[in-house]
């Protein structure tokens, strides 16, 4: 019996988690990894080691697979224009994976499909930060370097012509964009595979800390459902128009109007599986990672209804890290319903180096049992 070999480019966690989706349906991984020890390596059997930048590296990991997807969007688009000339399906592809890796272009396609979005533009220099600020209300406004950012990173917050010097030191394009009053930060997350088939999960309400996702809660609490169905035809039509293969996740700002009237602005978008959408592991009739899998294999997608009225996703961020056995007895003693990820991952501070997931019927509680769960395996708590 042969099944089908996906090549996955990147061997973080993303990569660990597709995989461990994948076995029930017997589908073989490959992984291109930067070391063994990453968290993909450490669990998939064919492994390959080696740099994601490097042409012929890419060409002989790939032979053999037979669609290659990603753990993350850096890899060049030059290259895997050179990977599908050889004949290899790469999903997603380059023409949809630049709106992701560039966050200019992103801009750039989203006004001309009409998608709303924060007031923008590439500046020149810290001057031409200034003049940007004047045409889009003043400061504070917010610097992104076009190409390398996430977590938080290459993002900053300038509040003068001071403040701006630092993001140019990197070499590439600077995005200004008006530093929106938000009200929430969302996330619409869809999948959509070769042949146009897509559905959509559903819009969270996502809780950051310093710039890195903390917590998930699906769906939205109080989110209008006018403004939730809103948001994912918004996520439908991008997947559709930049002809997105696989898990997109489109990361949104709830706002408000003067009149009170709500409404989304776009704020990034990610084309694989997303930490947004790690709740549907555990929460939705079949998860983002399936769901990405059967799009890159161009399957009929599954159901992405949840499974429970609330569903709560806490990130464990690196901490002082207690006996993760002995933390284990205590979080599984106390909540037999907790499922607890762990992604085999280096502590550092502030690093995700795993999840839990908590689901019911009463939303405070569902929230409680996620964050102390999350907050003893960091450490933070002790009892």
């Amino acid at each position: 019996m042969t099944f089908p070999v996906v090549g996955m480019i990147g061997g973080g966690q993303l990569a660990r988690m597709t995989h461990e989706a994948g076995i029930p349906l017997g589908i073989r991984f490959r992984i291109l990894s930067d070391t063994p020890q990453d968290s993909a390596a450490q669990v998939v059997g064919d492994v390959t080691v080696g740099d994601y930048r490097d042409l012929d590296t890419l060409r002989a990991f790939a032979r053999g697979c037979d669609v290659i997807t990603f753990d993350h969007e850096h890899v060049p688009a030059a290259h895997l224009r050179a990977l599908e000339a050889d004949g290899v399906v790469v999903r997603p592809g380059p023409d949809a994976l630049r709106h992701a890796q560039d966050k200019g272009v992103m801009r750039t396609r989203l006004a001309e499909l009409g998608v709303p979005c924060p007031v923008n533009r590439i500046v020149a220099d810290p001057a031409d930060v200034t003049r940007f600020a004047g045409e889009a209300g003043g400061y504070p406004v917010v610097l992104k370097t076009v190409r390398g950012g996430y977590d938080g990173k290459g993002v900053w917050i300038a509040r003068s012509e001071a403040d701006a010097a630092e993001p140019f030191k990197a070499g590439v394009p600077v995005l200004a964009e008006e530093k929106v009053d938000f009200v929430r930060e969302l996330a619409a997350n869809v999948v959509r595979s070769p042949h146009g088939q897509a559905v959509a999960y559903p819009v969270v309400e996502s809780v950051q800390v310093d710039g890195v996702c903390d917590t998930v809660i699906a769906p939205a609490p109080g989110l209008p459902e006018e403004l939730s169905a809103k948001a994912q035809q918004l996520a439908l039509t991008v997947a559709r128009e930049l002809g997105v293969v696989g898990h997109l996740a489109v990361e949104l700002f709830e706002v408000r109007a003067a009149d009170g009237t709500p409404g989304i602005l776009v704020n990034e978008l990610a084309m694989r599986p997303h930490n947004s959408g790690h709740w549907t592991m555990d929460g939705a009739a079949t998860s983002q990672f399936a769901n990405h899998l059967r799009a890159v294999l161009d399957l009929p997608l599954g159901d992405p209804r949840p499974r429970a009225r609330w569903t709560v996703m806490a990130n464990v961020l690196g901490g002082d890290f207690p006996d993760m056995y002995a933390a284990y007895l205590h979080c599984m003693a106390r909540d037999p319903g907790l499922k607890i990820h762990m992604y085999g991952k280096d502590v550092k501070p502030g690093r995700k180096v795993g999840h839990v997931t908590t689901y019911g019927d009463d939303l405070a509680d569902v929230r409680e049992r996620a964050r102390h769960a999350a907050d003893y395996l960091r450490g933070t708590i002790d009892e």
